[in-house]
């Protein structure tokens, strides 16, 4: 095989757990998984995971889309036949790829949360804020781009997996909290200092959450002690990675001291505190651990907006108003016996749009089916807790919704 006929897909494009969409090679052509395989992990699939692998160029989603332009433009122009049928040909050797090959809403996320976890578990970063910064943007720009989808798709893994805990909340938090300051109108200085704050409030504690997250009991002395005063902690170890912004500090290190009350009356760092503790309990409710099952949307939605003290919490409501009482992502059963997630907000907090994918019969159904749940046949009856859901959901389906 020709050198030339091989691309280099960059690091991160493979995933643990993905079904192969093509055949991998090493370097020198050497075939070593073939497509349809799911690639298990083991140390070979993370060195290719993190450094990359080969593949033919004329397998890539690239390829065949340059490919198409190519034969489109023939057409139009009215080329002989013989020059069509030559196309593959010739344009294999002109070699026209981009640099890198695209990725889908599934993948991106998937490298999102891996550049998530690294990032965050260097004990000695360079240009650490400068990396978040650049993490934050790319995260943003596919939550500013498809905000319901993304919602959904994060929402969702979320509730499914307690593997890489402390990164998928990180994420998760971070588009939250871009809602809510969006919500609240605060000004952009605010709003950078709160996203900062929402991917790097647990720096330095993501080992202990996601050995939390994974084991079978309850934390134990040890572990709470170890906790308890992480927020100091991991605003001590951003100051000494570069971060020099003191409301982004505040925030991280006063996120679990924050109480209730308005936020008129705070500091700009004690009010995104107590922004940043609601969002991150919302979205810890919204996660299982090994040792208890996730809540249901309406339940999280319910355990924010009412504050410590029972009272409707300010920054509780704001998270509500963004994101509404059945979050895209969360799992409800309608009026009419069907049960389905929710993919997308809608008019009204508490009426989103929902893909049915159980019937009233019980079976599965062959497609996901959008539902408008302003009818009152098929409203919402019931909010459900991820558990609740014994079906394998088809998410790439949703996502074309």
């Amino acid at each position: 095989m020709a050198a030339s006929e091989l691309f280099h897909l960059p690091a991160r494009t493979l995933r643990l757990g993905m079904t192969l969409p093509y055949d991998i090679y090493d370097e020198a052509g050497k075939l070593m998984f073939a497509r349809g395989q799911v690639l298990r992990d083991s140390p070979l699939v993370r060195a290719l995971v993190d450094g990359g692998a080969w593949v033919m160029s004329a397998d890539t989603l690239e390829y065949q889309r340059a490919l198409a332009h190519r034969l489109d433009t023939l057409v139009m122009q009215d080329a002989m036949l013989s020059d069509i049928a030559k196309a593959d040909t010739s344009f294999r050797m002109e070699a026209p790829l981009a640099s890198k090959v695209e990725l889908g809403p599934r993948e991106a996320w998937s490298d999102l949360l891996l550049h998530t976890h690294s990032l965050l578990r260097e004990t000695e970063p360079l240009d650490f804020p400068a990396r978040v910064a650049q993490l934050r943007d790319a995260a943003l720009k596919r939550l500013h781009a498809h905000p319901d989808a993304t919602l959904m798709l994060l929402v969702f893994e979320s509730s499914q997996e307690f593997d890489d805990y402390s990164a998928r909340h990180a994420l998760l938090t971070l588009l939250l909290c871009d809602l809510v300051a969006r919500q609240l109108q605060l000004d952009p200085a605010l709003s950078e200092a709160l996203q900062g704050a929402a991917l790097t409030m647990n720096y330095g504690a993501g080992t202990a959450h996601d050995r939390l997250a994974s084991q079978a009991g309850p934390a134990t002395p040890a572990q709470r002690q170890a906790l308890a005063a992480h927020g100091d902690r991991a605003a001590q170890r951003l100051a000494q990675a570069g971060v020099t912004d003191p409301v982004w500090l505040t925030a991280v290190r006063l996120h679990h001291e924050a109480g209730p009350g308005p936020l008129a009356a705070r500091s700009d760092g004690e009010k995104l505190a107590r922004l940043l503790r609601r969002i991150d309990l919302f979205g810890a409710r919204l996660a299982p651990r090994r040792s208890r099952t996730a809540m249901s949307g309406a339940a999280a939605a319910r355990a924010v907006f009412l504050d410590e003290l029972g009272q409707p919490d300010e920054a509780g409501a704001a998270l509500i108003k963004a994101v509404g009482l059945y979050p895209p992502g969360t799992i409800v059963r309608l009026a009419n016996g069907e049960v389905g997630i929710v993919f997308k907000r809608g008019f009204s907090a508490n009426e989103p749009l929902v893909a049915a994918l159980i019937g009233k019969s019980g079976s599965p159904l062959s497609n996901p089916v959008p539902r408008d749940t302003r009818l009152a046949s098929q409203a919402i009856a019931a909010s459900l807790a991820p558990a609740d859901l014994k079906l394998r959901v088809n998410l790439d389906a949703l996502l074309k919704l």
